[in-house]
């Protein structure tokens, strides 16, 4: 069954509808719609996110910087509501011209250092802190692969997949075709990965798991898209096995928690700025006025 042709006009012209769910935010132009500074904490690393995949990976290697013992790795966690635009302010967008979370100040220096695009921000944390990454070269190399790798496929998974599957506003065969074929190669590529190796760079954990956990765990675990049962996740069962094993961790259940603003009031900490505010200011507690 073949979907309605499409003859593309010679020169393509915005059209604000053609967004889906995303309407209100699209736009094919960068920069700040509107002045807004960003607030700063007391920690040195400020963090501007939303718990989004790409922003549950930085919550969760702070939070597991943090359980390893580094206190230096404390850091404020500001929400940026994606939905109501404000990452088109102007001081989100002078940390990250390209306008997407996470986002992250260092003021350890004096001078604030800005770092975007997630696994920039990964890689930098864990040399930062010397952790979550192989100090021997090939070990490192390897983790520093499968970093790469996600950055490279994450844009199939969640631009591809998910939008045509969960979020278009028309459902089309052949784009979801295509893009689900693509999703299950890489899930069998990860699954090939971890029937040899208890992580996926190896015999350690590391930013690689830090960064794939989010999407392709989630995705098995049926957390994103709820499409579990659609791409038989059953059949990746080295994938599940690890996506299970790190969901128990008990920092990334924390770091899953931070600028969450969905599901279980419970599990939703909209701002971070202290490890006792899992405790006393999560959403439900803010609600109830505990």
């Amino acid at each position: 069954m073949s979907d309605k042709a499409y003859t593309p006009p010679r020169v393509w012209k915005w059209e604000k509808q053609s967004g889906g769910k995303f309407t209100n935010i699209n736009r094919p132009v960068a920069g700040p719609t509107h002045d807004k500074q960003l607030p700063r904490g007391k920690h040195d690393l400020q963090l501007y996110s939303l718990a989004t995949p790409n922003g549950v990976k930085v919550t969760v290697l702070l939070e597991e910087l943090l359980e390893k013992g580094i206190s230096e790795a404390g850091y404020d966690a500001w929400l940026v509501d994606i939905m109501e635009g404000e990452q088109f302010g102007s001081g989100f967008v002078s940390v990250n011209p390209n306008s997407k979370i996470p986002a992250l100040l260092d003021y350890s220096a004096g001078q604030p250092v800005r770092v975007f695009e997630s696994g920039s921000i990964l890689l930098y944390l864990a040399e930062k802190f010397s952790a979550f990454i192989p100090e021997q070269p090939g070990q490192r190399t390897e983790c520093l692969n499968w970093l790469f790798w996600q950055m490279s496929s994450g844009p199939i998974l969640g631009g591809g997949f998910g939008h045509f599957y969960a979020y278009a506003p028309e459902k089309y065969q052949y784009p979801i075709d295509r893009y689900t074929m693509e999703v299950k190669r890489q899930l069998d590529v990860l699954n090939r990965q971890l029937s040899q190796h208890p992580y996926i760079a190896g015999e350690e954990y590391s930013i690689a798991d830090m960064a794939i956990w989010p999407w392709y765990g989630a995705l098995v675990r049926n957390k994103v898209y709820e499409a579990a049962e659609f791409l038989e996740a059953h059949s990746y069962p080295h994938v599940l096995d690890w996506a299970e094993r790190i969901a128990q961790r008990p920092a990334v259940k924390r770091g899953q928690m931070v600028n969450k603003r969905w599901g279980e009031e419970s599990e939703q900490l909209h701002e971070r700025h202290d490890a006792s505010d899992f405790i006393h200011k999560t959403q439900d507690k803010i609600t109830s006025g505990d």
